[in-house]
C-alpha cells in the first residue's frame, strides 16, 4: 500500500541518485519492466524507455553538463498512485537553469516509479499544432483530442 511519506522519500531518493550519478541506484527506483520518462518534443530525442536508459541518460547529463537537480515541492496522491514534483535542473557547466514539473505514476505493489511525465516552464511553440509530450499516447489514456466545443472567432480585426 502506498503512503504519502514513502512516495515522497522515493522521489527524493531518486533525485539524490541522479545528483550522485549513481546508475544502479537510479535503476533501483523504477519498475524492472516498462518504465518510461516522457519529455516535450525536441527534448532529449524523445522518451527514455527503461530504467537502464533513464539511468544512463542522467549519469551522462551529470558528466557532460554538470547537472544538479533540486526537489522544490512535492504533492502526493497515494490513492491514485501518483505524485507531482516541481523541480529545478541546474546545468552547471553551461550555467543554464530549467524549471518544471513532473507527474509520477507509481506501481501500487512495489512502490517503484512506473512513469514520469516532464513539463517544462517555457513559452508555447507557435510552430507546433499540439504542444504535448512526445511519444505519450494521449488517445489511449482517454485525454481529449478535440475541444468540447468551438468558440466563434468573433469579428475580425478589420471589422468596425
Amino acid at each position: 500500500m502506498l503512503v504519502a511519506a514513502l512516495m515522497e522519500r522515493r522521489i527524493r531518493a531518486y533525485f539524490d541518485a541522479c545528483n550522485a550519478a549513481d546508475y544502479h541506484a537510479i535503476c533501483g527506483h523504477f519498475v524492472p519492466q516498462g518504465a518510461v520518462h516522457y519529455f516535450p518534443p525536441g527534448m532529449y530525442q524523445g522518451p527514455f524507455v527503461g530504467a537502464e536508459t533513464i539511468a544512463e541518460r542522467w549519469v551522462k547529463a551529470v558528466g557532460e553538463l554538470g547537472s544538479v537537480w533540486t526537489v522544490d515541492q512535492v504533492v502526493t496522491d497515494p490513492s491514485g498512485a501518483r505524485a507531482i514534483v516541481e523541480w529545478s535542473h541546474f546545468k552547471t557547466f553551461t550555467r543554464t537553469l530549467l524549471r518544471g514539473d513532473e507527474w509520477y505514476v507509481f506501481d501500487r505493489d512495489t512502490g517503484l516509479i512506473r512513469e514520469i511525465r516532464a513539463y517544462y516552464a517555457s513559452p508555447q511553440d507557435s510552430n507546433v499544432v499540439a504542444n504535448q509530450l512526445q511519444g505519450f499516447d494521449y488517445q489511449a489514456r482517454g485525454y481529449p483530442l478535440r475541444p468540447p466545443f468551438y468558440r466563434d472567432a468573433g469579428p475580425s480585426s478589420g471589422d468596425a
